[in-house]
């Protein structure tokens, strides 16, 4: 359920981003959508950043490294000093 909501937070900012480059082009810049759109596309990727961290401090998501099967240099004793 969790990953759906990111998701759907994703597709609203990128719907939100695309409308206001339509409105933007069409209007030529008289009306006041495409800040509108935009504002909804802030507010989005606010709520989205939000339930990320949320996300992670509840333990719905957990980070991984660029290489996941391999143990980082800090875990491994590598950097010890």
């Amino acid at each position: 359920m969790f990953k759906l909501i990111v998701l759907f937070l994703f597709l609203i900012i990128l719907a939100s981003l695309g409308s206001s480059l339509f409105f933007l082009i069409r209007d030529k810049g008289k009306t006041t959508r495409p800040v509108k759109a935009l504002t909804l596309r802030i507010s989005a990727s606010i709520a989205l950043f939000v339930l990320l961290i949320a996300g992670y401090f509840a333990g719905l998501i957990q980070p991984h490294g660029l290489y996941p099967d391999r143990p980082s240099a800090v875990q491994s004793g590598e950097l010890s000093e």
